[in-house]
């Protein structure tokens, strides 16, 4: 037997207790790394909604660093959280629709803390 869907019951009652990376929270200069079930993931935010993205799918199709837009979080499905970068448990879409596998790890670095 397949494995069972979501309801929107089910995502819109998750999508309001998710915690994850808001993009409200980022600033230009963030860092944002993630470490989903087959890949790793390093995001700079550029700003006005772009960002820069290397490893996983884009160093495996040689475009790392990608300059792209993040769509959102997703279930797995076609139910996007447009607020969000990043949540474990989830998946993270790109603009150019790639989805990645679940989202195992997220680490946080906002500007101050680098060195």
């Amino acid at each position: 037997m397949g494995k069972v869907g979501y309801t929107l019951e089910t995502i819109v009652g998750h999508s309001l207790r998710v915690r994850g990376v808001r993009k409200t929270d980022l600033s230009p200069g963030d860092r944002v790394y993630i470490k989903t079930r087959n890949s790793l993931y390093a995001i700079l935010v550029l700003g006005n909604g772009m960002y820069s993205v290397s490893g996983g799918w884009f160093d495996k199709k040689g475009l790392s660093p990608m300059t792209t837009r993040i769509t959102g979080c997703t279930w797995g499905g076609s139910a996007v959280k447009v607020d969000i970068v990043a949540a474990c448990g989830l998946c993270l879409e790109f603009d150019n629709r790639l989805i990645t596998s679940t989202i195992q790890k997220v680490i946080l670095l906002p500007l101050g803390r680098q060195n």
